[in-house]
């Protein structure tokens, strides 16, 4: 069983491995062992997925999920297969963290009267400078 958090877990049954042969490092034995791990699971149809991070989830990893809503993690990292199941385990763990707590919404904050002052203030100023560079009008018109 996969524990994310104390409400979170997602029964051993739900995920499906399958294993390849590996690129990367190995020497020879990289020929004839199965050491890539390939992680199979279904959050749209997981029942021990609640609604909302369900959705958070969906919305943020949609765009890995086959057209049959599985997402596929793999791992060849180690020549262990052991290792690279528990690597996608926890791949699969951080994933679900990651939209397992609803964002704080964000309050529009008004800026203070003090920051609007300092603000006009210097536009004041700005705008004294320039109008001191200015050439002199004639009042000949």
């Amino acid at each position: 069983m996969l524990i994310v958090t104390n409400s979170i877990q997602i029964p051993d049954d739900e995920l499906q491995f399958t294993f390849a042969r590996s690129s990367g490092p190995g020497g020879q034995n990289v020929n004839k062992v199965n050491s890539k791990a390939v992680l199979r699971w279904s959050p749209v149809t997981s029942p021990n997925l609640p609604a909302d991070v369900r959705e958070r989830f969906l919305t943020r990893f949609g765009a890995r999920l086959t057209t049959e809503g599985e997402l596929l993690l793999s791992s060849q990292q180690s020549r262990d297969q052991a290792r690279n199941m528990e690597d996608c385990l926890e791949r699969l763990k951080e994933m679900i963290l990651s939209v397992a707590r609803k964002p704080v919404a964000r309050r529009p904050t008004k800026p203070t009267r003090g920051s609007q002052r300092r603000r006009l203030e210097g536009k004041r100023r700005q705008s004294g400078k320039k109008q001191d560079r200015r050439r002199p009008s004639s009042g000949d018109d």
